[in-house]
């Protein structure tokens, strides 16, 4: 329980010392309407402002009860400038005798761990090349004119039309990496600027909202693969995953779909509708119910300027097609690259982990190539992408030599494998939860 410490005799005069509380105090208030966590041993209440919270009420209310210390130094840039906002939540700390880790999480992986983000940021490994991303923009913007410039000379028979639309979906694939960069507001020192360009980028070259993909993503990486928690993973029944999933819906008799087949009709839903449908939808929607009029305009200058560039050759009901043709391309391209770095990995109910041994549970890497690179926006590094999400992607190689070393201390599993295995694996790890609800739905 919380104590108000001793203050003894005189203390009149002199500030009240900082109240005290043990884990099992702080951990009871992990609810939607009563949420402490924990920073550097101070115990903050965030059930009021988690609302206001600019990454979004559900990634920061997923540490309810917990330490979050190394999900904060992950997560901000400025720390200075968000420990500002901190101070009125204060409520205490941890008592003395009290662990700074809840649940028994590993104490010296923590330790290792953050002398391994000191000794990135001493490397410079947080501070950006400008000259990359701007490259990295001015190739989008190049598929693009290409794109339109094919048109205007070949035409607009199949063949001119089909190559169009690879280049625009490449185009946008890309541009799906470089918002990613400066949603993680990896690329400018200051998040205002970040946050700018990132609603262009998003906004303007590709139709979505910042805001809707932040409040997703974060959750993914708080909390990488946990049920409940991390929306990447949360399938609407169409899909069981993991290990204990399909059990549990082979016990009940849960048969939305046959999932036994999963494996096979995930070429048919996966790749194929994500993107043009799911995604689009959601997209959409929150937009208009959270009045997110900011995002809604990116997004309409986006709609605005494809259709006075395709309109004059496709007309109207073409033009729709031709875009949902596009959306179709990049969903491909964009279910292979982020699932084979996640879905082949645990993903069960919270485990509570610390921070290290959590992503690397939810992660794996794919090998370095140029080509491996720019296809996956240097998603091939995830784990390193996962451990320092606010490092720019340029620098997560160098990093990861000394990820790997303390893997090997720990006795952590660091796996990394080729591209096309990766792919392969996904096929391979539908296939085997598939079975497993299979065998639980018929003998259990």
């Amino acid at each position: 329980m919380g104590s108000g410490g001793n203050q003894g005799e005189g203390a009149s005069g002199l500030e009240a010392p900082m109240p005290t509380f043990r884990w099992e105090e702080i951990q009871k208030h992990n609810l939607r309407t009563d949420k402490w966590l924990v920073i550097d041993r101070k115990v903050y209440n965030i059930t009021q402002w988690s609302r206001r919270h600019p990454g979004g009420q559900r990634v920061i209310g997923h540490y309810a009860g917990e330490d979050a210390t190394d999900a904060f130094l992950a997560f901000h840039r400025n720390l200075d400038f968000v420990r500002k906002f901190m101070k009125p939540l204060l409520i205490g700390e941890l008592a003395p005798e009290e662990p700074s880790q809840d649940r028994g999480k590993n104490s010296q992986i923590t330790e290792d761990f953050r002398a391994l983000r000191k000794t990135a940021e001493d490397m410079n490994l947080f501070k950006s090349n400008q000259l990359f991303f701007l490259l990295h923009l001015a190739h989008i913007i190049a598929m693009e004119s290409i794109a339109w410039f094919t048109i205007f000379y070949f035409g607009n028979g199949w063949i001119p039309t089909i190559i169009t639309a690879f280049v625009l979906a490449t185009s946008q694939a890309q541009a799906g990496w470089l918002q990613h960069d400066y949603g993680h507001l990896s690329v400018y020192k200051k998040s205002m600027w970040n946050h700018i360009v990132h609603k262009f980028v998003i906004g303007h070259l590709k139709g979505a909202s910042a805001n809707w993909w932040n409040h997703r993503h974060f959750q993914h990486h708080a909390k990488p693969n946990i049920f409940h928690k991390d929306p990447d993973v949360n399938m609407l029944h169409v899909f069981v995953l993991g290990e204990s999933q399909p059990i549990e819906y082979g016990k009940k008799k849960l048969k939305y779909l046959p999932y036994n087949h999963q494996h096979e009709y995930f070429f048919l839903i996966g790749p194929p509708l994500l993107i043009p449908l799911y995604f689009q939808y959601q997209i959409i929607m929150t937009m208009i119910i959270r009045k997110d009029w900011v995002d809604l305009a990116w997004a309409i200058s986006y709609y605005t300027r494809f259709f006075i560039t395709y309109i004059p050759f496709y007309g109207v009901l073409g033009s729709i097609l031709f875009l949902n043709f596009i959306r179709f391309l990049e969903s491909h391209w964009f279910v292979w690259v982020t699932q084979m770095n996640h879905i082949v990995m645990e993903i069960d109910r919270e485990p509570y982990r610390d921070w290290f041994s959590s992503q690397l549970a939810a992660t794996c890497n794919v090998e370095q190539s140029f080509f491996n690179d720019w296809f996956s926006g240097h998603l091939n590094f995830q784990i390193e992408h996962h451990l320092f999400p606010t490092m720019p992607r340029h620098n997560l190689h160098k990093i990861a030599p000394l990820v790997r070393s303390l893997c090997a201390k720990h006795g952590i599993e660091y796996q990394e494998k080729p591209l096309l295995r990766a792919l392969q694996d996904i096929i391979g790890s539908l296939r085997k939860s598939g079975q497993l609800w299979l065998d639980a739905y018929l003998h259990k």
